[in-house]
């Protein structure tokens, strides 16, 4: 929703169907599509799965457990010829090159995520402020899916997003380096 917002026309792509995506939607293995299609978008944004890092997951599961395709997504998109950016959690084997938080746009929550892009260039951004909000533990109640900005999913869906202020932000910030470069 976030780069729609930043004028960018969508396409998600995922293994899983979503029902309640808003855009254009192909159920497809992400990666291979990728490698496929890659070349015929402007640019790409990719969320690997993140159980494999997420402490989330050490606390209820057994990390190993789930796939780890950071490596591989970064490796494809870096052949793919077009800008692109990964997000992950905290501490994922990635160069944090933006860290964000909801407290950075005026969210009641605390997801902080990190993005990994093909360039460089992000304008400051203010220090967390977590007074007051909603930490990760709350993420199944409908209020945090209302505090992220995703209104449209269902609870279980909202586990796995991105509030659509970092997209929206992180898209600005691409047309801008694709202005002056």
């Amino acid at each position: 929703m976030g780069y729609h917002r930043a004028g960018f026309e969508m396409t998600g792509v995922d293994n899983a169907y979503q029902k309640n995506y808003p855009f254009r939607f192909i159920q497809a293995d992400a990666l291979e599509y990728v490698a496929e299609h890659g070349h015929e978008y402007d640019f790409i944004h990719a969320s690997p799965p993140c159980q494999h890092y997420a402490n989330v997951t050490r606390w209820r599961g057994v990390q190993s457990e789930h796939p780890d395709l950071l490596g591989s997504t970064r490796e494809l998109l870096e052949g793919s010829g077009v800008p692109w950016a990964i997000e992950n959690v905290e501490r994922s084997p990635m160069r944090p090159d933006l860290i964000l938080c909801g407290s950075h746009f005026g969210l009641r929550v605390r997801r902080h995520r990190w993005f990994e892009t093909s360039w460089r260039g992000f304008a400051l951004l203010p220090g967390c402020q977590h007074r007051d909000l909603l930490p990760f533990m709350h993420k199944g109640e409908r209020a945090y899916a209302d505090a992220m900005g995703c209104v449209w999913m269902s609870n279980r869906e909202a586990r796995e997003a991105i509030p659509p202020a970092y997209t929206e932000w992180i898209g600005e910030q691409l047309v801008w380096h694709l202005e002056v470069a």
